[in-house]
């Protein structure tokens, strides 16, 4: 006998390897239902992403007969209303992982089967579920041996093919429209340029990845670290959004290594870093505290600075070091950091200023167009030395040795500080040693561009007398 089925969609905007949408499918006809829970509802820049793939995901539907149900409120109260009003039989989703959201679903879970409803959900969202891999029970701590033990153990599962086919629920509850939830800004748009560097939606996604194996791949173990380069794969907001599955990116790459074995050292690194996200979803269902607590606990009692004037600094790409200003001004106009620029910048914040990280994660929060509440967190104790596979606290990144050393030519700091295009490259990383050639270049330090906010080595040594006085204990999960 058919079930009509609600498939949810929140953070998995696509029909591709979705499996709460292909069981729907082949159980008999379908409601899909996005659902938008203010409580969980990401940064701006994330919303902003998130309207624009909703279209997508509509018009895919609509080329199978099927009309998406729109609804914000919250996720047990609107669930049980577009239940009652639709007459559904089953509501499936893709598992989420977040604490706050784990909760949330297994209530409705518990309400809607006491209901007599079917409630079922299905893993969509990571390569392995993060309570499959422990050791000796307990949850890896350090990402290399997790990666080592993940590629022995772990198979992962193939991906679900798009139904072709589908048959519409017959009594439709009532839809909101999107736009009227504010997720676009309006004046000021500070979104206005974004498309220019972004396709949102599944088919964006798609591209995205032909693109990067087709351009970008056999190079990208070397040239992921120099930023103007774009080697990158810059698939991480379509992955936040769920418009592709980590499970179609892996079998992808796995097909590309066994065609072309050349490729396959430029595969594994790829892979790594897709395996970095696993492990920060790992870290975050274990240790919910990780979006505002350090993990290591002795972290907790460290004396950040509180400065205002120097956040908005940092926060407007103001700092007086371009290529941490380069990348702070590419966040602001795009939405996107480069992530060998994400651990630079993140560093001058919690190092050199002494501001919490929680700061900068909350800034990325809203900036970001890729926001991940795993990712997020966990990249930035990491830099903050704070996490469990952290970098050690004494690591800190001298800016202007970054610079030289990752866009030695200077095309990324001029991209995005037009204003200092015509200093020469040796001079580019650090203006103020050479003031009156600046100068004459018709740039006025202090006015055109501003004089840096702290003297690197200072700061570096303040840091390190500071966080000397934590003792840390090395993470031992070998």
């Amino acid at each position: 006998m058919p079930v009509t089925s609600i498939v949810l969609f929140r953070n998995d905007l696509r029909l591709d390897d979705h499996p709460a949408f292909a069981h729907a499918v082949a159980r008999g006809p379908v409601l899909p239902v996005f659902l938008s829970d203010p409580r969980e509802e990401r940064g701006a820049a994330y919303q902003w992403w998130q309207r624009q793939s909703l279209r997508t995901l509509e018009t895919r539907l609509a080329a199978l007969s099927l009309p998406l149900v729109c609804r914000r409120g919250n996720s047990l109260e609107t669930v049980q209303e577009i239940v009652e009003h639709s007459g559904a039989d089953a509501v499936l989703w893709n598992r989420r992982y977040a604490k706050e959201q784990r909760d949330d679903d297994a209530r409705l879970k518990d309400v809607l089967r006491e209901r007599g409803v079917q409630a079922e959900s299905f893993a969509g969202d990571t390569l392995c579920e993060p309570w499959k891999l422990l050791r000796d029970g307990a949850p890896y701590k350090v990402f290399s041996p997790f990666w080592k033990r993940f590629l022995r153990d772990i198979s992962v599962d193939a991906p679900f093919t798009q139904p072709q086919q589908a048959r519409a629920a017959s009594r439709l509850p009532a839809s909101e429209e999107p736009d009227s939830w504010g997720w676009e800004p309006k004046a000021p748009d500070w979104a206005s340029r974004f498309l220019e560097h972004w396709q949102p939606g599944e088919d964006g996604a798609s591209a995205r990845l032909e693109g990067f194996i087709r351009d970008n791949l056999a190079e990208y173990a070397k040239g992921r670290d120099y930023p103007a380069a774009e080697k990158v794969s810059r698939l991480s907001p379509h992955l936040a959004h769920g418009e592709i599955s980590p499970r179609r990116i892996w079998q992808r790459l796995q097909e590309v290594a066994a065609a072309q074995p050349e490729l396959r050292k430029a595969t594994d690194k790829f892979l790594a870093e897709l395996g970095w996200r696993e492990f920060s979803w790992h870290l975050l269902y274990h240790f919910p505290e990780l979006p505002h607590t350090p993990l290591r606990a002795e972290f907790a009692q460290f004396s950040w600075a509180q400065d205002d004037d120097l956040l908005r600094a940092w926060q407007h790409g103001r700092t007086g070091y371009p290529i941490v200003d380069a990348g702070m001004r590419e966040l602001w106009q795009t939405g996107y950091l480069h992530n060998r620029v994400r651990m630079i910048v993140g560093s001058f914040l919690v190092k050199d200023l002494l501001l919490p990280w929680q700061q900068g994660a909350a800034w990325f929060w809203d900036t970001l167009v890729d926001a991940c509440p795993a990712s997020n967190n966990a990249s930035w104790q990491w830099v903050a030395g704070c996490g469990t596979d952290a970098a050690p606290y004494f690591r800190v990144f001298n800016p202007v040795l970054q610079a030289q050393k990752f866009d030695d030519d200077g095309h990324y700091q001029r991209r995005w500080l037009p204003e200092l295009a015509a200093l020469p490259n040796k001079l580019l990383p650090e203006p103020w040693s050479d003031p009156g050639q600046v100068q004459a270049k018709g740039i006025k330090l202090g006015q055109d561009y501003p004089l840096p906010l702290v003297d690197h080595h200072q700061a570096r040594e303040r840091a390190l007398a500071a966080f000397a006085t934590i003792k840390t204990e090395p993470v031992n999960n070998t």
